[in-house]
């Protein structure tokens, strides 16, 4: 299986602790975070790595090399100027060989049964089957909502605080939808995901309870060292 991960961001939120290199390879025990990200991905069938990679991508590249450390393969795919999450894609989908792939954030670590998000792809035959998760307040965020299995709604904006599921960050997309997307900056947030659903592209997904961190913010970062420290989550 290949996955796609997005690291090409500016980390500018943890740039007060982390900024002489991009975000994921902020260390972790002597590793940089995307190390860990790797190793739960190679754990789930992941045997080739795309890296979606944009400022200071070179450092990435010089740590990982071909991935033959790791026993898996390694690629990358430079940014010249920024694209987007949508536009990254696009620009590493170049590379993917797979009728389908994974897509992930590099500074997100999330331990998922992936063979749910597979299996559920195979039996409805998806275009993109996206990971959800549950929070006590969806006004911080935009809401997703499931029915079924099928995606009825992303990113609806909620006033009133009340729990409920939003985006995780992890989806398992048909090759063919990197046609779809235009060519520059493009969010897959924003632009793609609602323009699918209202073309009636066939977006599923599941809702996933395992342990999730996001090391955008200092806390954050701080609180998975502590974690790793403390063997909370082991890769």
């Amino acid at each position: 299986m290949q996955a796609v991960l997005l690291a090409g961001g500016l980390g500018t939120r943890l740039r007060s602790v982390v900024s002489d290199r991009p975000k994921p390879m902020a260390l972790i025990e002597e590793k940089p975070f995307m190390e860990y990200v790797i190793l739960e991905l190679k754990k789930h069938g992941v045997t080739e790595i795309i890296f979606a990679v944009g400022y200071k991508g070179s450092m990435v590249e010089e740590y990982f090399k071909d991935g033959s450390q790791w026993e898996i393969k390694v690629s990358y795919a430079y940014e010249e100027e920024l694209l987007g999450t949508a536009g990254a894609i696009k620009n590493a989908g170049r590379k993917v060989t797979d009728d389908r792939f994974l897509v992930l954030n590099a500074d997100t670590f999330y331990q998922i049964d992936y063979n749910r998000l597979t299996a559920l792809s195979a039996k409805r035959d998806l275009d993109m089957a996206l990971v959800l998760r549950e929070v006590p307040d969806v006004s911080r965020y935009g809401q997703a909502v499931l029915e079924d299995g099928w995606l009825k709604t992303f990113d609806e904006k909620i006033e009133d605080k009340c729990q409920g599921t939003i985006n995780g960050g992890v989806y398992y997309l048909r090759r063919s939808l990197l046609d779809t997307i235009p060519e520059g900056k493009v969010s897959l947030e924003h632009d793609m995901i609602p323009r699918w659903l209202l073309e009636g592209k066939k977006l599923g997904g599941i809702v996933n309870d395992g342990y999730f961190i996001d090391i955008g913010v200092p806390e954050d970062y701080f609180r998975f060292m502590e974690d790793i420290k403390k063997g909370t989550v082991i890769v």
